[in-house]
């Protein structure tokens, strides 16, 4: 028993003498591989955090219901500018997207954790809970004190025409010209390509698309398009 008690104490020294005596050579210094270009790309949590700090105001990015105000200022300009300077018959068309632009689905978002899942989203919107984005109201009030048409485009799906109406009317939005609604037969064509069709068709019937806002590039391009464009921002998504 004392034997194997002594041989216990002497392993940790016998370890150390061995480890003492290796070549030099072998201590080499650590090596790391990484994908430089993949390293770049920022982080998907950091990203999610940033977009609640940009929503909330809290972040050195910027404020979003800031730079929202500040767009549908502009807008309003452009709106009293071209209101003023109208023909005596001419008709001018405001053109406004919804979601996002005059509802906001923030809170969707958020609850799905800026993932899309578009029977989740439509169950939403069945809901009509979105609230207005505070600048388009303006501007829309505005618009009808200048007699100025408002026409909707939206992506939104025909079936949901009742559930968008209720929740418009319910947020102010009311006595617009016309709530134009993504056909449930468009097939292949993107969201862009319908909305200039929609634009079209109001200029057709002898309106001046003088302005349009939206929060996506393929609410405003496309021809034909209004005199003056006002995007909006938003870094939660992107629709081609």
């Amino acid at each position: 028993m004392l034997k194997k008690f002594a041989a216990i104490l002497a392993a940790p020294f016998v370890l150390a003498m061995g480890l003492a005596s290796l070549p030099a050579q072998q201590a080499t210094k650590p090596v790391f591989s990484s994908n430089d270009a993949a390293e770049r790309i920022p982080n998907l949590g950091t990203l999610k955090t940033e977009l609640k700090e940009y929503h909330d105001c809290t972040c050195k990015c910027g404020c979003y219901a800031h730079d929202l105000d500040g767009q549908a200022d502009r807008a309003i300009e452009f709106l009293r500018r071209l209101a003023a300077h109208r023909g005596p018959h001419e008709k001018l068309a405001l053109i406004l997207d919804i979601d996002d632009t005059s509802l906001s689905t923030y809170p969707e978002m958020l609850d799905a954790d800026f993932a899309y899942n578009p029977a989740v989203f439509d169950q939403w919107l069945d809901t009509a809970q979105a609230a207005a984005i505070p600048g388009t109201l303006r501007l829309y009030k505005e618009a009808q004190r200048l007699g100025v048409s408002v026409f909707f485009i939206t992506g939104r799906k025909e079936a949901q025409r009742a559930a968008t109406e209720r929740n418009l009317r319910a947020q102010d939005f009311d006595n617009w010209k016309l709530l134009v609604m993504l056909p449930e037969n468009h097939g292949s064509q993107t969201i862009g390509a319908f909305k200039a069709v929609a634009r079209a068709q109001i200029a057709a019937a002898g309106y001046t698309l003088a302005l349009s806002v939206g929060d996506q590039w393929s609410d405003l391009k496309g021809k034909p398009e209004a005199e003056y464009s006002v995007k909006y921002p938003d870094p939660y998504y992107f629709i081609p």
